[in-house]
């Protein structure tokens, strides 16, 4: 089997079987322990440790600056679109989606393949841009969940703009996730790796690392609930994701034709990847504050954000096994504008065909037809 599909089904194996443990889940609070793993020991020392293995040189901060401007693009277009996508949906699941249709998880989704079908420098290239968006997700994405969640909730917890900014920095502060960031870039900063560490530390954050993968396709396993008619509308919204990223791929295609073949690839796959985990992490902290401070109505619809991450990990891994199996055709600028606009156009099907009954079906359609 070649390594790619086989590392793609491995993910979905461990995520179906943790669907199959939700029967042995006597109580929610099993499920709140492997939570509680992932985000204060499993995920701060993967990001620890990646961190660490980065070299930070000048000329190289294009890659990490283009990633952070592809999760700007589409936070704006998420926002922008997410009215006309799923014009029906309450305030909390379009802070919801407006959160993680941006975020990217290229470590279980894109490196794989890229280690399979590129080579080690496209892996370390690709590497290095995630650092951008680390940066849009674990930051930008958090100061923008706490800002939502001060701004719901405002009357409720009675602070000033200061009081709320003073919290805001200190909820930054004590997540886990945070403090292994900051560790990292004073260690990368003073010109300390991993191997200056004590041994028996680095060891052990190392296999705390070891972990993450495991525990976080276990989780969404498990966690996940969805119907029918919550994956129709995941679907949409995965497949319109999708679209927005070949219209960014497909522009900077043409923008720059020069491209090596391993390039154009990497700009193709390196934004198809799946939504990431950590915009779920802020959700989480957000709804623990509003369960410390019985605050009604959450801020964030977590249980349409898990269904999400379970749905995105399969859908990306298939699509970004499609591209490298068909490289030379998706690497045309013109070729990912046309499919990437054919995609968004699925997407938006729903609304399409709805504004078509109505131009065609509406009563004085009929009456003019009769």
């Amino acid at each position: 089997m070649n390594p790619a599909l086989q590392r793609t089904v491995e993910l979905v194996l461990i995520i179906l079987i943790g669907y199959l443990l939700q029967r042995k889940l006597n109580a929610k609070q099993q499920l709140e322990g492997v939570k509680l793993i992932i985000l204060n020991v499993a995920l701060p020392a993967t990001i620890f440790l990646a961190l660490l293995k980065i070299e930070l040189k000048a000329s190289l901060l294009i890659l990490p600056v283009a990633a952070l401007g592809f999760n700007l693009y589409m936070l704006l277009a998420s926002r922008f679109f997410l009215p006309v996508l799923q014009p029906g949906i309450s305030g909390k699941q379009r802070r919801t989606l407006s959160l993680l249709l941006p975020s990217l998880a290229p470590g279980l989704s894109c490196f794989p393949f890229i280690l399979a079908y590129l080579d080690d420098s496209s892996l370390a290239l690709a590497a290095l841009a995630d650092v951008g968006n680390k940066f849009f997700g674990l930051i930008l994405l958090y100061l923008l969940a706490m800002q939502w969640y001060h701004r719901r909730n405002s009357e409720t917890n009675g602070k000033s703009t200061t009081g709320k900014l003073k919290g805001l920095l200190l909820s930054l502060i004590r997540e886990p996730i945070n403090a292994a960031i900051a560790l990292a870039l004073i260690l990368l900063i003073a010109g300390l790796g991993l191997e200056h560490l004590p041994a028996a530390i680095a060891s052990t954050i190392n296999r705390f690392s070891l972990m993450m993968v495991g525990l976080v396709l276990l989780f969404i396993g498990m966690a996940v609930r969805v119907g029918k008619s919550d994956l129709r509308q995941i679907a949409l919204l995965l497949s319109w994701r999708s679209g927005m990223a070949l219209l960014f791929s497909g522009i900077f295609l043409l923008l720059f034709p020069a491209l090596s073949p391993a390039m154009a690839l990497l700009i193709l796959v390196f934004p198809q990847s799946s939504c990431s985990f950590w915009p779920y992490a802020h959700m989480h902290l957000v709804g623990k504050l509003e369960t410390d401070r019985n605050i009604k109505g959450p801020t964030f619809d977590t249980d349409l954000a898990i269904n999400i991450l379970a749905c995105s990990l399969p859908f990306s891994s298939l699509f970004i096994l499609l591209i490298f199996n068909f490289g030379s055709f998706f690497s045309t600028g013109w070729i990912s504008l046309s499919l990437g606009t054919g995609m968004v156009l699925i997407g938006l099907m729903p609304r399409i065909w709805s504004w078509i009954r109505r131009q065609v079906f509406a009563p004085e359609a009929i009456k003019d037809i009769g």
